[in-house]
C-alpha cells in the first residue's frame, strides 16, 4: 500500500475528516496519514484505543514513535498522559493498550536502525519560552512549539518537515490547519506560518525526509 509516498510534493491531511479503520487488533482503530507498505510499514497514523483495548506483544524493528494525544497510553514500561512525547527505538518491545481508552499521533519505521536512545518526555514541561527541543540528531530534529495569536514561524528545510497541529489553528501556504491537521512539506521548501486567533500548539519534525525507505523486511 502507498499513501501520500510521493515525498516530493506538499502534502495536507485534516485528519478529523477522514474515517476510521480497524486495526488488526479489536477496538484499535486508525486514520492513515502516510503509508508505504502493509502491516509492516513505514506509517505515519493516528491511532485510537477503545477503553481497555490493547495490541499484543510486539518487537518495533524499526522503531515507534508517538505523541499522546487523548487519555493514557499504557505499556509495561508505564502510564503515558495526553502532551508526552515518546521514542521507542529499534529492536525495543512492549505490549501497548489503554485502560481508559486514548488517541495517538505514530510514526513508525522512521529511525536510524543504529539508534537506541529511548525516552519519553512531556512536551509542555520541557517548554522554555514556548519552545522545546524534544530529540536532535544528525538526521532530524523533532521539537514543540507554542505560538500566540498571530505569532510567524518561519523555517528553511533543507531536509524537509512536517507539522501536527496539536491545538489551535494555523495558516500555511493560504490554507488553514486546525487541531489535528498534519502538514508535510519536501525538501528545500520553507515553513512561513502564522498562528491563527486563538494561537496554536505545534509538534514539528525536520530534516528526516532524505531517509524515507519502505521497512528493511
Amino acid at each position: 500500500m502507498e499513501l501520500n509516498a510521493d515525498f516530493s510534493k506538499r502534502v495536507v491531511v485534516h485528519s478529523d475528516q477522514i474515517d476510521w479503520q480497524a486495526s488488526p487488533m479489536p477496538g484499535v482503530d486508525r486514520r492513515m496519514l502516510d503509508r508505504i507498505g502493509d502491516e509492516v510499514a513505514r506509517a505515519t497514523s493516528i491511532v485510537r484505543y477503545a477503553p481497555g483495548s490493547k495490541f499484543s506483544a510486539h518487537t518495533h524493528s524499526g522503531g515507534e514513535e508517538f505523541i499522546v494525544l487523548e487519555g493514557v497510553f499504557q505499556d509495561e514500561h508505564g502510564d503515558y498522559p495526553a502532551g508526552t512525547y515518546v521514542r521507542n527505538p529499534p529492536t525495543t518491545s512492549h505490549t501497548p493498550g489503554s485502560d481508559e481508552g486514548c488517541t495517538i499521533f505514530v510514526k513508525l519505521w522512521q529511525f536510524d536502525l543504529d539508534d537506541r536512545t529511548q525516552f519519553s518526555r512531556h512536551m509542555a514541561s520541557e517548554a522554555k519560552d514556548g519552545h522545546a527541543i524534544l530529540h536532535r540528531d544528525d538526521r532530524e530534529t523533532v521539537s514543540y512549539h507554542q505560538l500566540g495569536a498571530g505569532e510567524a514561524l518561519a523555517q528553511d528545510l533543507p531536509g524537509g518537515g512536517e507539522v501536527l497541529v496539536l491545538s489551535g489553528s494555523l495558516t500555511e501556504g493560504g490554507e488553514t490547519l486546525v487541531k489535528g491537521s498534519w502538514l508535510r512539506l519536501p525538501e528545500g521548501v520553507a515553513l512561513d506560518a502564522v498562528a491563527g486567533p486563538d494561537g496554536a500548539t505545534l509538534w514539528m519534525k525536520t530534516g528526516h525526509l532524505p531517509f524515507a525507505r519502505p521497512p528493511a523486511v
